[in-house]
């Protein structure tokens, strides 16, 4: 074994009801890029928040040895000061402060006055940019530069604090697949140079481009470590590691019984910018959507796919919108989301988070929000039959929880999506829009809604699927449009297409 940068021994974590983490184990050598893996609530992020101080020594059982040294670190300050550096799924960033204010927000360069140095901030905050090839001033404000650069800002961060172990967790799931091997490749690169890394991430074919060993969690216990170059690292042998069973096929079988009956037809929508009229983010877009058809939307970061989305659903996005909706054959006009779900459409963000869910408040209180008439007697909500609704759409979902008074916050990722997608079903949509449904979760919460997306069109509903992930899109659906730049630019039968040629569309009409 080589040098060991850190070693956690015996972690076991509770919280009320649940052991999160049973007695775990991980060691991570000086300089190697060590990828943590596991299904949702496996117990990934809770160890790495226990190695940081997030959850402080004492909240804890077992040993952290970080470079030899036994540490109990109190506070995040406290790892930071060892050189420890988190950056989470949620980027710690302020949108309208500077790069160089985010960079040192908190940890001020300061002159003998004890006023804010400026030069001072912003030549180092330039300084650490360099490191990771962001080539922007450190004066731009945080909103006006991509995700991918976001992500870049935290790493730089990370060096200003003199970082020795970065964790990064699921740096990508934000970014498009150029952006993310762009992030991959700086890891590496780093490691050049004798950073150590740990990354989280359900990606299965990011841990195998960069990692040079996996340890695999299940339930809050570790299950093994694979080692490249000496272990099978392929994606079937995690898998079968992560879920306890080998996985053959990724996606579930389907009967494509697509009616000829059109659920959807959206003709010439036109959306402009809500702050930037003049901008139009979708240009003139027509499409269709069968009964028992799952149709998906393939397309860089900055497409106007979400934008669509939102905008079909009560033109919760947009201003100076134009063009025609037809649901079932019958003209309509969707000027409010409350008039959308009334029609039976829903549509299930990409964001569960900030604009899904609830995350303060119980299961029960979420599964009823989208259709609180259904459980209201003369305006009151009936609570035996909010209830009830919650237990039914919850063992609907498979939902892992404990009770439906289970707080959303407190689940895992794929639980809190399932929890989403019961909210929505509890409405009764005829026509359900996904947008990224199964960004940043596991693989086996991934199959358990691909087969609630088949369920839904076996009773002859209309799907629309936004997807980041190409094979995601190819796996699912039964005809894939393509978008770049706020127009179609394609259109494929999923069964007869490739990811290069869906590529080639987009980049064909690049500008």
């Amino acid at each position: 074994m080589g040098d060991i940068i850190l070693e956690m021994k015996s972690i076991t974590k509770e919280f009320p009801g649940v052991k999160a983490l049973d007695n775990v184990n991980l060691v991570v050598e000086r300089g190697e890029i060590h990828a943590l893996i596991g299904e949702n609530g496996a117990g990934k992020s809770t160890l790495m928040n226990v190695l940081s101080g997030i959850y402080p020594a004492g909240t804890y059982d077992g040993e952290i040895y970080y470079d030899g040294e036994l540490c109990q670190f109190k506070t995040l300050k406290d790892s930071e000061a060892k050189g420890i550096v988190i950056i989470h799924q949620e980027l710690a960033l302020i949108p309208l402060l500077t790069i160089g204010e985010n960079m040192f927000l908190g940890n001020e360069k300061k002159n003998r006055f004890g006023s804010i140095d400026w030069d001072q901030t912003y030549n180092e905050a330039e300084k650490h940019m360099k490191q990771v090839g962001l080539h922007e001033s450190a004066q731009t404000l945080i909103k006006d530069i991509g995700t991918g650069k976001q992500q870049l800002v935290e790493i730089a961060k990370a060096f200003s604090k003199n970082v020795k172990l970065l964790i990064l967790d699921e740096p990508t799931s934000s970014l498009n697949d150029e952006d993310a091997k762009m992030l991959l490749d700086l890891l590496i690169e780093f490691k050049k140079d004798g950073l150590t890394s740990i990354i989280i991430t359900h990606k299965l074919n990011e841990i195998i481009y960069c990692a040079d060993k996996a340890t695999i969690l299940r339930d809050g216990s570790t299950i093994e470590t694979l080692v490249k170059g000496i272990d099978d690292f392929s994606e079937d042998r995690i898998i079968r590691g992560m879920v306890g069973r080998a996985m053959d096929d990724r996606y579930p079988e389907r009967e494509h019984n697509v009616s000829s009956e059109v659920g959807l037809e959206v003709k010439n929508w036109t959306v402009h910018h809500p702050l930037y009229p003049e901008k139009i983010v979708d240009d003139n877009i027509s499409f269709k959507v069968h009964k028992g058809e799952v149709v998906g939307f393939s397309g860089l970061q900055g497409a106007g796919r979400t934008e669509l989305a939102m905008s079909i659903f009560g033109r919760s996005y947009g201003t100076d919108i134009s063009g025609e909706i037809y649901l079932e054959g019958k003209k309509i006009d969707l000027k409010t989301p409350e008039q959308a779900i009334h029609n039976k459409i829903a549509y299930v963000t990409e964001d569960r988070k900030t604009n899904g869910l609830i995350l303060g408040e119980s299961i029960r209180f979420n599964t009823t929000l989208a259709r609180l008439d259904k459980v209201c007697s003369n305006g009151v909500i009936d609570s035996t039959a909010e209830k009830k609704a919650a237990e039914e759409m919850t063992e609907e979902m498979g939902t892992k929880t404990p009770s439906i008074e289970q707080m959303i916050g407190n689940l895992s990722g794929g639980n809190q999506q399932k929890a989403l997608l019961g909210k929505w079903m509890f409405a009764e949509p005829n026509v359900l829009i996904l947008d990224e449904p199964t960004r940043g979760i596991d693989v086996g919460a991934k199959y358990d809604i691909y087969c609630l997306i088949n369920q839904m069109v076996d009773n002859g509903k209309s799907v629309i699927m936004i997807s980041s992930e190409m094979p995601e899109l190819i796996g699912m659906c039964d005809r894939i449009y393509i978008m770049n730049e706020g127009e179609l630019c394609g259109e494929v039968e999923a069964k007869n297409t490739t990811q290069e040629e869906i590529m080639g569309y987009i980049m064909s009409t690049a500008n």
